[in-house]
């Protein structure tokens, strides 16, 4: 008979997250992942995978949480503009607040330290961007067809400006201990919107 999982497999996954979100790839060894997880190695190898696969779950698992949020929040019915504008001073907000300059955002983290030499990461990372930066051309498209947005503008340009912006603002936000940094960017950017 086969032995049944003495943890729940999702929590742990969970509990990998925030501890690869907080540290990073490198600086998380498997001794961490077992102390702060309360699983065995052996578990976590049967359950996971290598540590790889293990913050490979753990990314994917913070984009499902995070990225359909930012999608159904520019897909909204009504006007498009108030939106865009919202998400990107969310962004701002939330780079701005002290309890992110601990962490930053996973997915901008992963970009920096594993990207470059990951194909694995650097795929999932170029995804969640994709998802983000399509949702915002498809919010400024509405917002053009809507009158929101002045006709001579490039929504993907413009789209694309934004994701830029928005990553930029998660390292900034991490790095500098003046919020106002950030705000300002994140104000003068949507000021290109009018």
């Amino acid at each position: 008979m086969a032995r049944t999982k003495e943890f729940d497999p999702d929590a742990a996954l969970q509990s990998a997250l925030e501890l690869f979100w907080q540290r990073g790839y490198e600086a998380t060894s498997m001794a961490d992942l077992v102390e702060h997880l309360g699983v065995g190695r052996a578990s976590i190898y049967a359950t996971f995978g290598s540590k790889h696969e293990l913050y490979l779950k753990a990314l994917d698992r913070y984009a499902e949480t995070r990225d359909p949020r930012l999608v159904a929040e520019l897909s909204r019915p009504g006007p498009a503009l108030p939106a865009v504008r919202a998400v990107v001073r969310a962004f701002a907000a939330e780079a701005a607040a002290p309890e992110s300059r601990l962490n930053g955002c996973f997915i901008t983290n992963t970009a920096a330290e594993l990207a470059p030499h990951d194909v694995a990461a650097a795929r999932r990372v170029e995804n969640s961007w994709e998802r983000l930066e399509t949702a915002l051309h498809s919010a400024l498209v509405r917002a053009q067809a809507q009158g929101e947005l002045p006709e001579g503008r490039d929504p993907r340009a413009l789209a694309r400006m934004l994701l830029v912006l928005l990553q930029g603002m998660r390292v900034v936000g991490k790095a500098s201990s003046d919020p106002a940094r950030v705000r300002d960017a994140a104000e003068q950017a949507l000021a290109l919107l009018d």
